[in-house]
């Protein structure tokens, strides 16, 4: 296989498409391991949602929280995002015995950072530690150039100064495609992600599921067949937080990014003020306008995204797994909108409110992660509360004055 991401250009032949979608055998472990930005984030939304619900359908959901993230970046070796709690073994191991207590029943662990395990040995330990033979990892895809805008303004959250079409020049021109953004190829070459896998548990037990954007409620309705569950048991649940930003917001991010690394700020301030402050409020509390310009992608990166899904399509009917879903869609390319504004420009209110959101970091959550830290959000706790512990600081600071 060519290292380089694009591929030839050309007709591909057709994957197969499975037949009515049969529940998996009872005792299975579903591991759905994303990646990023193919409907993760609904899914363990809706799953955990109904957590008390579906044991009585004989599944369990083994997480105590809607995404254990830091068990799967320990159990993967990498790093926590900039600034956040470093992963241990420790998490990975609770989250082990969690998915022991369900005994013999089915269960469904859900993280797209299971697609950052780079290397065979990784994932083999992962499936292994799982339950082995009782593990069915579920892919879900979506096109690559639909994916590119979402993870590059993801990319700019977790601290990135780049601007998109230099990103996008950098991720799929310039050799060999790992700079600034090693994970990214790791996560959406998506042929190599699905070998990856597949070697470990067989091609078997291995389904993906090919995301149709026109479909809202489909990918829900497959988590369910595969599951065994009644329909419209797993609902949406609304996540605010989870909404990508605007080319304005994503552009004022990046570029208090610049501000935040050139000043030599520790990263821990990062993650509690922007990210967990700033970002977090803003998305919590505005809403993007019709006419807010969102991340355009141009002709050339779309053209070379539908390629490489082309390729990556025919790579994956090559390996034997199951595909459900529409496999042409991988090589989608969106109608484009036509050329966008020269300069976009955010709200002032917008700009208000992210403002506002550093502003209640600072006077409602200390630098440093701790339980209460993480178990009470900025966006949880009201004005009032904020604007109170805000000026007993500022009193405290003036009095040692």
């Amino acid at each position: 296989m060519n290292d380089a991401p694009i591929g030839p250009e050309g007709p591909t032949s057709p994957l197969r498409t499975a037949g009515p979608l049969a529940a998996l055998p009872p005792g299975t472990r579903l591991l759905h391991i994303g990646p990023h930005k193919t409907g993760t984030t609904a899914v363990q939304g809706a799953l955990f949602a109904a957590k008390d619900k579906l044991p009585a359908h004989g599944v369990e959901f083994p997480a105590t929280s809607r995404h254990p993230m830091e068990a799967v970046l320990a159990a993967c070796a990498r790093p926590a995002m900039m600034g956040d709690i470093a992963p241990t073994e420790k998490h990975w191991t609770l989250l082990l015995k969690q998915v022991e207590a369900t005994g013999s029943r089915t269960s469904v662990i859900s993280s797209e950072f299971f697609a950052d395990a780079a290397d065979d040995e990784t994932v083999a330990r992962i499936v292994r530690q799982l339950g082995g033979d009782r593990v069915h990892v579920l892919v879900t895809l979506r096109p690559l150039a639909r994916i590119m805008p979402s993870q590059w303004q993801q990319y700019v959250q977790n601290g990135l100064r780049m601007g998109y079409e230099e990103w996008l020049h950098h991720m799929l021109r310039k050799a060999p495609y790992e700079k600034p953004n090693p994970s990214f190829w790791r996560r959406h070459r998506h042929d190599r992600l699905v070998e990856r896998w597949s070697r470990a548990v067989g091609a078997d037990r291995l389904t993906v599921v090919v995301v149709d954007d026109r479909d809202r409620d489909g990918l829900m309705r497959t988590f369910e067949a595969l599951l065994g569950l009644p329909e419209n048991l797993l609902q949406p649940v609304p996540d605010t937080a989870n909404r990508s930003l605007t080319l304005a917001e994503t552009e004022m991010l990046r570029k208090l990014n610049m501000e935040f690394r050139g000043n030599g700020l520790p990263d821990e301030l990062y993650s509690q003020l922007v990210r967990n402050g700033a970002v977090m409020h803003m998305k919590n509390t505005c809403s993007p306008a019709a006419d807010d310009l969102r991340i355009s992608t141009p002709d050339w990166a779309v053209e070379a995204a539908g390629r490489i899904g082309a390729e990556m399509a025919q790579h994956i009917d090559a390996t034997g797994v199951r595909v459900v879903g529409d496999p042409s869609l991988l090589s989608a390319v969106p109608r484009q909108r036509g050329p966008a504004p020269a300069e976009a420009r955010m709200a002032p209110e917008v700009a208000a409110q992210a403002l506002y959101g550093v502003l209640a970091a600072a006077a409602a959550v200390p630098v440093r992660h701790t339980a209460e830290a993480k178990a009470r959000t900025v966006h949880q706790t009201s004005s009032k509360d904020l604007l109170r512990v805000l000026g007993h600081r500022c009193l405290k600071k003036l009095r040692r004055r």
